[in-house]
């Protein structure tokens, strides 16, 4: 336990409680008075080493530990946020912030279809950026950062480096060279990493909220950054890891998306800061 959480204020333990109560989600409260939320696992601070960086860019990002929802987003749970959201009903929700594609798989505005109970705990797909950080934002929450994402799924099924773990390494490989289903599995069907969070991969791609951010260094008409050795066999030039090919999959599919674009294949889950201790201030 770190008993610096211990010295939250009434205050803010009072204010973290009554957000979960407004928000239905909160489970019981740690020995901190902290919330602790069922659909959360706590991701601990690390180190997330970039695929690609520019000469100028540091090797390693530091991330503070955070809670990340343990699966993704699934279609009931975003059926309630557009019940109570209606302009991002499907037929409601402009072309600027949404293609024309998004919830394109659903029956109507708030009809998941014949098979809706099956539906219901599938993920979410078909909803562009936009979307995913506006119900993020309905639920008390946010995106996760791509490094945060990336450090999260990092961890294996047992260690926290998944990459020193053969079956994990395995699985994942097996997981991004297998075409994917056109009917999605449930959330959590597959087994869940050392921190408890499921379907990192193998089920979707999942938003980050600073997923425009990949290899954007400049103006890319005249940057003489990173961008230009990532064609055809240069590629892998300057990869921290070159043999990393999932990571490459990820950072290639980010580099490619816009924020209105809906894929059927692309989701989103929702992270949370943990609660910073309040420092005291010195006795006079």
């Amino acid at each position: 336990m770190n008993p610096a959480r211990n010295r939250l204020p009434v205050a803010c333990r009072t204010l973290l409680v009554a957000v979960a109560l407004w928000h239905g989600s909160v489970g019981a409260l740690d020995s901190a008075g902290v919330p602790a939320f069922p659909d959360l696992a706590v991701i601990p601070a690390g180190v997330h080493r970039p695929l690609f960086r520019t000469p100028d860019e540091p090797k390693e990002i530091p991330v503070a530990a955070f809670q990340l929802e343990i699966s993704p987003v699934t279609q009931g749970q975003f059926l309630e946020f557009v019940r109570a959201n209606p302009r991002w009903r499907r037929s409601n929700a402009k072309r600027l912030f949404a293609d024309e594609g998004y919830l394109g798989d659903w029956s109507g505005d708030l009809d998941l279809g014949p098979d809706a109970t099956a539906r219901a705990a599938r993920p979410v797909t078909r909803v562009s950026w936009f979307a995913a950080k506006a119900y993020a934002s309905w639920k008390g929450r946010r995106l996760p950062t791509t490094s945060e994402w990336e450090l999260a799924s990092a961890a294996g099924f047992a260690r926290a480096d998944g990459a020193a773990e053969p079956e994990f390494r395995s699985a994942v490989r097996r997981w991004y060279g297998t075409p994917a289903s056109e009917v999605l599995a449930p959330v959590r069907s597959g087994r869940a990493n050392l921190h408890g969070v499921h379907d990192l991969h193998g089920l979707v791609w999942e938003w980050t909220s600073d997923f425009n951010s990949a290899l954007v260094t400049g103006d890319a008409r005249g940057d003489t950054g990173i961008e230009r050795m990532l064609f055809c066999g240069a590629g892998s030039q300057g990869a921290t890891d070159r043999g990393d090919f999932p990571a490459f999959m990820r950072s290639g599919l980010r580099s490619s998306l816009k924020a209105s674009y809906v894929l059927p294949n692309l989701g989103f889950r929702c992270a949370l800061d943990l609660p910073r201790p309040s420092v005291s201030s010195p006795s006079r």
